[in-house]
């Protein structure tokens, strides 16, 4: 190689490393979120007070998930009390577990077809 073909790769490698350092500089700057004032501090404890509130409530209430399938959520001291006294007896706590997640999780039943009605152009 001569001196200019060198000179060339050269400018070329640092052209190309500054076009991408710019490229990477102005993507930080457009995605960058506007800095937190005062009022936005305040909504982000107001939104973490209530998925707080929302948690606790899934943890230690009772509550139905679908009636309709018999799916209720229990507080969790019950479930953990639950699943020790099931789990007694390890194979019948698996064939109970595996029944009940096939009820929950079966498929829904297909919607009835319409009737095919004849092409005009055939």
């Amino acid at each position: 190689m001569n001196n200019k073909n060198l000179f060339g790769l050269i400018i070329a490698v640092v052209g190309t490393f500054l076009i991408i350092a710019a490229l990477v500089d102005v993507m930080r700057r457009y995605t960058q979120p506007p800095p937190l004032d005062q009022n936005r501090i305040q909504e982000r404890k107001r939104y973490l007070t209530e998925i707080q509130a929302a948690n606790a409530d899934a943890l230690n209430n009772y509550a139905w998930l679908d009636q309709a399938k018999g799916v209720v959520r229990l507080p969790i001291t019950n479930a953990m009390e639950l699943t020790i006294r099931e789990y007694r007896d390890a194979a019948a706590a698996r064939s109970n577990l595996a029944a009940r997640a096939d009820k929950v999780f079966a498929p829904p039943p297909p919607a009835p077809k319409a009737p095919e009605k004849p092409n005009p152009f055939e």
